[in-house]
């Protein structure tokens, strides 16, 4: 079995976060911080500039935070907790919010296969089931958890059909320039499930991993998982990361054959704040 070191992996991926918002945003580094700022329909976040060594304080956050509210983009922070140790309790001071979600890195991967009737089609921008793809996505992550639950293809259809145009042609669009690749399950409904990697270099994030309520606990997460690693393989990359949303969402990737390796962190304003 291959062993993916927290040591070998984390460089990695800290060099990794640096780069791939670049394609598609602007870039202040403020403090020890670069702020991303999206030039397309995806908000992006500050991050710990790439090589500080240093720490951070509350003052720090709220320079970067009155940065983001005086260019009207989100108050977003991203980072590593064992890479930037200090960052949680500096924006905890500055009255952030922060979340901790396991991250994973792929180590000996395993085969699932999709259930009967299922099959997993990597989708090109221009495809039909393209925009119904992104739909059935959408409608998991509106039902958080991995319950089975009553929402299947007639309310995928529903949110499909008032979807933004924009922000699907801004998919097809990151997919023809190569910076990301879909994965659909799909049964004889169209599209129940998907998700996709985001390659550069030879690193790849593997985001949006989704199965509509309706259909869940049949293994079609970790087929769709299994199938976008082995994909992103084939074009070259040698390590695929995700972070989960939660230690029951890790424990459907390591079945796949990733492993956990750190902790990745989010903070922004508290509800209500």
């Amino acid at each position: 079995m291959t062993i993916v070191r927290p040591a070998q992996a984390l460089p990695r991926i800290e060099h990794y976060y640096d780069t791939a918002p670049r394609a598609n945003a602007k870039t202040e580094d403020i403090g020890p911080f670069t702020l991303f700022v999206s030039s397309g329909a995806w908000p992006y976040y500050a991050r710990p500039r790439l090589g500080h060594s240093g720490g951070f304080t509350a003052t720090d956050v709220d320079v970067v935070r009155a940065r983001q509210e005086e260019l009207g983009v989100p108050v977003s922070f991203e980072w590593v907790l064992e890479t930037s140790p200090g960052l949680a309790e500096a924006a905890e001071k500055a009255g952030l919010a922060v979340e901790r979600r396991p991250l994973l890195v792929l180590g000996e991967p395993s085969r699932p296969t999709p259930p009967d009737g299922v099959s997993i089609l990597f989708l090109d921008p221009d495809d039909p089931q393209f925009a119904v793809a992104v739909g059935a996505v959408d409608l998991a992550f509106g039902w958080t958890g991995t319950a089975v639950g009553s929402a299947g293809p007639a309310e995928r259809d529903k949110l499909v059909s008032g979807m933004r145009v924009e922000r699907v042609d801004y998919m097809r669009q990151l997919t023809r320039r190569g910076l990301i690749r879909w994965a659909a399950a799909v049964d004889a409904s169209g599209p129940i499930g998907g998700g996709s990697y985001h390659p550069r270099s030879e690193v790849a994030e593997i985001t949006g991993i989704g199965t509509i309520p309706s259909a869940r606990r049949r293994g079609i997460g970790a087929a769709v998982t299994s199938a976008l690693v082995a994909d992103a393989a084939t074009h070259g990359v040698s390590l695929s990361f995700l972070s989960a949303a939660s230690v029951e969402a890790a424990s459907v990737y390591e079945r796949v054959g990733f492993q956990v390796v750190g902790t990745a962190c989010e903070a922004m304003p508290a509800p209500g704040a």
